[in-house]
């Protein structure tokens, strides 16, 4: 932790009604620049605006002569047990909400019984993030640079600490046009110990590591990765039918449909507006993973009967994490399922199988 900057140490659980009235307790908690970083997306911010609204054009339809009570919510994905179908996204630098970053959040994922995704960019080494985990399922989100040391480095790093799956991050050849971040002049006040261990490693040069990402990412690299690893292969960043035929036509073990919480490509579609081709087009051959805008349980729900398997959310964590650590982490899992829990009861379905039958319909007063 740099010696300037003062992440929260706040800690234990605490009351709210709403997720949204998280980001406005941790905007007063967290620097401008590390709030602004969290909560910013690409250029006018459009898409990650629509992440959350498109939501809003589908109504569920209630049930109410199903007979059905106590729904139960634990499901599986790739041969994994979970106790709810909301998984956590990988999120980079999650240090600056919290003194104790991903470690935290993998303890709070962890007492929420799901799975936690890891990313290149955390702020804690992969090992002290698993045995934060306790043992509790864990993926690694790798993004892949022009050095190929660089990625078998954290390949290994990350099977080494347990990984049981691998998310190839597609959606990030370039970065977004990050306009907060250019107004605050923002640099990461944190370190990242895994990437700093091979620049010491290696000797080079980490500006010029980093800055070298794979432009070029071809299809093969999902078979590449898998060979490598002998894990099951995730393809995230999936935002059209055809790259999703792809992909499973190379071998992927599931498909994750995300605009990378509308941080990418500024003026792309909403994730929730092409969720409902891809399902229809992958076709129940391999699980399909959804994020970006969920607020709510609602969102899950909706994403789920539009074909989604499960759902990450993230930002919503690192709020969480800010105001109360790994137990503020724990909350937020909570409250979105008690959300999730209301909708099945009041829509008649007993299991999250049983979500992918719910109707929905298209609500034209918005």
């Amino acid at each position: 932790m740099a010696d300037n900057y003062q992440a929260s140490q706040l800690e234990g659980t605490f009351e709210f009604a709403d997720i949204n009235d998280l980001k406005q307790i941790s905007s007063k908690i967290m620097p401008r620049g590390a709030f602004d970083y969290i909560t910013g997306g690409a250029g006018t911010e459009w898409t990650l605006r629509q992440n959350t609204i498109s939501f809003n054009q589908k109504g569920i339809v209630p049930r109410v002569m199903t007979g059905v009570e106590n729904p139960i919510l634990a499901t599986s994905i790739l041969g994994t047990q979970i106790s709810r179908p909301i998984i956590m996204s990988p999120g980079a630098a999650q240090g600056l909400a919290h003194v104790t970053g991903d470690a935290g959040t993998a303890r709070g994922v962890a007492a929420a019984g799901t799975i936690m995704t890891f990313s290149t960019f955390a702020n804690k080494t992969f090992n002290e993030i698993a045995e934060a985990g306790g043992g509790a399922p864990q993926w690694f989100q790798a993004y892949f640079l022009q050095n190929r040391d660089f990625n078998k480095f954290l390949l290994d790093k990350a099977m080494a600490a347990g990984a049981k799956a691998i998310v190839i991050t597609l959606d990030a050849t370039v970065g977004g046009n990050r306009e907060a971040d250019v107004r605050n002049d923002f640099t990461f006040p944190i370190i990242m110990p895994n990437i700093q261990e091979f620049v010491q490693t290696e000797n080079v040069n980490v500006g010029q590591l980093l800055s070298q990402t794979l432009r070029k990412i071809s299809p093969s690299i999902i078979n590449e990765v898998a060979s490598y690893t002998n894990l099951p292969v995730i393809a995230k960043g999936i935002q059209s039918p055809e790259d999703a035929l792809i992909a499973i036509s190379h071998g992927v073990s599931a498909i994750w449909v995300s605009n990378h919480g509308g941080r990418q490509l500024d003026g792309g579609p909403a994730s929730f507006d092409v969720l409902k081709s891809i399902a229809d087009a992958v076709g129940g051959r391999v699980p399909i993973i959804f994020d970006s805008g969920v607020r709510r349980g609602q969102h899950v729900f909706k994403a789920i009967a539009s074909g989604a398997d499960i759902v990450g959310i993230c930002r919503p964590v690192y709020y969480g994490l800010n105001i109360g650590g790994w137990q503020g982490v724990q909350e937020v899992f909570d409250h979105i399922t008690y959300e999730l829990w209301l909708d099945m009861q009041l829509t008649g379905c007993k299991t999250v199988e049983d979500i992918k039958n719910a109707e929905l319909v298209t609500n034209r007063c918005l």
